[in-house]
């Protein structure tokens, strides 16, 4: 079995559960500031398949573009990150 399509415990896809990691750190680095699109292009963009955050960020509706044209979380991006938050600190106790 190619080592990329390993599966985890609960029987999904090991590679789903780093892209939806991966997903998460895109929207807590945009958290931190609204971001321009060479800011992004500059620090997130990939030759890898398999590094697609942004890319699922922008499909997902987590980002979108403010009035000055800069990359923005979402309302629904910011959910996602509260959920993702919550997870973590469940899965701490």
């Amino acid at each position: 079995m190619d080592p990329g399509l390993r599966r985890d415990d609960k029987g999904g896809a090991a590679m789903a559960s780093e892209a939806k990691l991966l997903t998460v750190q895109f929207l807590q680095w945009v958290a931190v500031r609204p971001r321009s699109y060479a800011e992004v292009r500059d620090t997130w963009s990939s030759t890898c398949p398999l590094n697609c955050a942004w890319e699922d960020a922008v499909s997902d509706d987590l980002v979108e573009r403010s009035a000055d044209g800069r990359l923005v979380l979402s309302e629904r991006g910011r959910a996602r990150l509260a959920e993702a938050a919550g997870s973590t600190i469940a899965g701490l106790s």
